[in-house]
C-alpha cells in the first residue's frame, strides 16, 4: 500500500499493491496492521456500507454532527468524483474542499477523518461505492451541506450533466448556516 498526500494532511489517499496476471488480479482492500503502520491511525470500523448509483447521482455533502464518522471509501465498480470539505471551524482549512477520482480501475481508497463533510458524483454509467465507518449511522445526527454552496466553490466536473439529488440533498444548508465542528 502506498499513501498519497492530499491537500489536507488528515485526508489520505491509499493506493493498494495489486497482484495481477492473465487470470485477473488480487489486492488487500484493508489490512488493519498495514494501515496503522503506514498512517499511525487505528480506526475501529463498526459498519460497512455499499451503494449502487447511476451516472449523475450526486450524494452529499454528508456528516454526523454527533458520533462523527471516519470513513474509508472506494468505488468498487465504475468511477466517482469523491469530495471532502473541512468543516472544523478551528482548522486553517475550514470551508475548503478537495476532489479525487476513485474508480474500480485505479483501486484507490480515501480516508476521510471525522470533521469532514463527504460526498460523491457518479461519473460512469453506474458505480458501486463501498465504505467502512468508525461509528454507526445515526439519522438524528446526520447533517447535509448544500452540494453547490458558492462559498465552498466545488468543481463537480458536471459539464452538461444535471445532478440527480435526493430530497435530503436538495435541502442541504449552506456552510454559513450549517452546524459544524468547533
Amino acid at each position: 500500500m502506498q499513501i498519497i498526500p492530499t491537500s489536507f494532511p488528515e485526508v489520505l489517499l491509499l493506493e493498494p499493491k495489486v497482484f495481477g496476471d492473465e487470470r485477473g488480479y488480487f489486492y488487500e482492500s484493508f489490512n488493519a496492521r498495514k494501515f496503522q503502520e503506514m498512517t499511525g491511525l487505528t480506526p475501529d470500523f463498526v459498519q460497512d456500507n455499499h451503494s449502487r448509483s447511476s451516472q449523475g447521482v450526486l450524494r452529499g455533502l454528508h456528516y454526523q454532527i454527533r458520533h462523527a464518522q471516519g470513513k474509508l471509501v472506494r468505488a468498487s465498480v465504475g468511477e466517482v468524483l469523491d469530495v471532502v470539505v473541512d468543516i472544523r471551524r478551528s482548522s486553517p482549512n475550514f470551508g475548503k474542499s478537495a476532489s479525487i477520482r476513485l474508480s474500480s480501475a485505479n483501486k484507490r481508497q480515501l480516508w476521510v477523518p471525522p470533521g469532514f463533510a463527504h460526498g460523491f458524483l457518479v461519473l460512469s454509467e453506474f458505480a458501486e461505492f463501498q465504505y467502512k465507518t468508525t461509528d454507526y449511522w445515526m439519522p438524528e445526527h446526520e447533517r447535509c451541506i448544500l452540494w453547490d454552496d458558492p462559498a465552498i466553490g466545488i468543481d463537480w466536473e458536471l459539464g452538461t450533466l444535471v445532478p440527480n439529488l435526493s430530497p435530503k440533498d436538495r435541502l442541504g444548508k449552506p456552510l454559513a448556516q450549517a452546524e459544524v465542528y468547533e
